[in-house]
């Protein structure tokens, strides 16, 4: 029983770190759409980039945490992550700007409740 346990407990605390990843990606995404630009990292800005570093490095320690717990359970990778992981770095100068791209991010995760 004693591997069970163990697995169980981990299983737990993924749960409870991916419900930790979800708030924080929030509170991001809210400040965001309020105008903040930088958590998509769309422009070369150096201002921006280290504004936003700490809340980026975090989302992604934790979201390799998050993993690494998944691959040891068998699940498949952290999907909020790895959509936030792909959301990032250029785009073109056509595409929406990162504050309405926060918008569409929150809409898209109250739709998914």
């Amino acid at each position: 029983m004693g591997k069970a346990d163990r697995l169980e407990r981990l299983d737990t605390r993924r749960v409870e770190l991916e419900a930790e990843y979800a708030a924080a990606l929030l509170a991001a995404l809210e400040t965001a759409a309020a105008g903040s630009w930088g958590l998509f990292d769309h422009q070369n800005d150096k201002a921006a980039r280290a504004r936003w570093q700490p809340v980026v490095t975090g989302l992604c320690d934790l979201g390799a945490e998050i993993d690494a717990m998944r691959e040891t359970l068998g699940l498949e990778p952290f999907a909020l992550h790895a959509e936030f992981e792909a959301s990032r770095g250029p785009v073109s100068s056509s595409a929406p700007g990162e504050p309405k791209q926060a918008r569409a991010w929150l809409d898209r995760l109250a739709r998914r409740g």
